[in-house]
C-alpha cells in the first residue's frame, strides 16, 4: 500500500499550505474533484506529467484519512 505521507505535502510556502502533491503545485483536491467527474488515471498522468499513479493513490488515501474519524449526523425526515 502507499503511505500518503510520501507523497503528499502541505507547506505554507505553496499554495497557502493546501496539500499538494510532493515537489509540485497541483493540489490533493483538484486530483480528487477530477477523479470524481469521471477523469481517469490515465487522463490525469497525461495531463500532469509531473504526477505518478502512486501520487493518485495518495490523493486517494489522504481523503481517506482526513475524514476516518469524522462523525456524520443524518438529517431527521
Amino acid at each position: 500500500m502507499v503511505d500518503w505521507t510520501l507523497h503528499i505535502e502541505t507547506n505554507p510556502e505553496k499554495l497557502f499550505g493546501k496539500p499538494v502533491i510532493m515537489n509540485t503545485r497541483v493540489p490533493v483536491d483538484l486530483i480528487l474533484e477530477k477523479l470524481a467527474a469521471g477523469d481517469s488515471i490515465e487522463d490525469l498522468l497525461d495531463a500532469y506529467p509531473k504526477i505518478s499513479k502512486e501520487d493518485i493513490t495518495a490523493c486517494l488515501l489522504f481523503a481517506a484519512d482526513a475524514i476516518k474519524n469524522e462523525i456524520v449526523f443524518s438529517k431527521a425526515s
